[in-house]
């Protein structure tokens, strides 16, 4: 894929008007894309390289719907490396002049904002900031090719809220909502529901509902298996830790068999 990138690369050097700047947005949804796929693989590294890649582009445009993209997509990967003020920094900066931008960034900006919220532990402002972006969604109406989880993804705030609340320790109140969300998650979805299910089980570990736990998570590591996600893993490795009250159990054992084909390394 970052050789298609620098295909494009190189046709916007030669490019001119018009013609230009259309490339240059193509060649910052790319470059966003070639930095999810890097990041679901666990190369933060490679990650952040191409979200910087998508930000200069993304300026070079002029457009600021994809700089307030562009800027979202860095706080993604701050939020995978546990910097919740670097999270709400980079969100406050593309919220700056949100009467400008299409819903569709204000909500994706609100909602990652909220996961920064949830590492420096505030809850009131998780659900103030996924509440206002909620109030925006039958609004979203654009026709832009990128960043459209938010119609495509079922729950899609909700399984923000519920991700927040599992890393804010709210163990009942995440698997009450993961419950719910996993309802609507289409089966032919295996990669969300994957880290949905993972989520789930850490939820019901944190819940002290051990059995839960391991059933849900059984079923998290059989996708895991089938698609070798590293995200998928990170999140299993997650359930493991909330597990180690009962690791010495019955349920802690078969746990630990369960997840040794993904967890091992991790």
């Amino acid at each position: 894929m970052s050789e298609q990138y620098r295909l494009i690369d190189k046709l916007v050097r030669s490019a001119r008007g018009e013609t230009r700047r259309g490339l240059l947005r193509v060649g910052a949804a790319y470059a966003a894309l070639v930095g999810w796929v890097y990041q679901d693989a666990g190369d933060l590294g490679a990650a952040a390289f191409w979200r910087g890649v998508t930000q200069e582009i993304a300026v070079r445009s002029r457009d600021p719907h994809l700089i307030g993209y562009s800027l979202v997509n860095q706080a993604q990967v701050r939020t995978d490396l546990g910097d919740g003020p670097g999270v709400i920094d980079l969100c406050e900066a593309a919220l700056d002049d949100s009467d400008a931008l299409v819903p569709k960034v204000r909500i994706m900006a609100m909602q990652q904002q909220a996961h920064g919220a949830s590492l420096t532990g505030d809850r009131a402002a998780v659900d103030r900031l996924i509440d206002t972006a909620g109030s925006l969604i039958h609004r979203v109406d654009d026709d832009l090719p990128w960043g459209n989880a938010c119609r495509r993804t079922p729950g899609y705030l909700e399984v923000q809220r519920a991700t927040c609340y599992g890393r804010l320790g709210l163990g009942r109140e995440a698997a009450s909502l993961w419950s719910q969300v996993l309802e609507a998650v289409p089966t032919t979805a295996r990669r969300d529901r994957g880290v949905y299910l993972a989520r789930h089980a850490t939820a019901a570990a944190a819940a002290r509902q051990p059995d839960q736990a391991l059933e849900i998570g059984r079923a998290a590591a059989e996708i895991a298996v089938e698609t070798r996600s590293v995200r998928m893993a990170r999140e299993l490795a997650t359930l493991k830790r909330a597990m180690r009250p009962w690791q010495d159990a019955p349920v802690g054992r078969d746990l630990s068999e369960i997840l040794a084909p993904v967890t091992e390394g991790s």
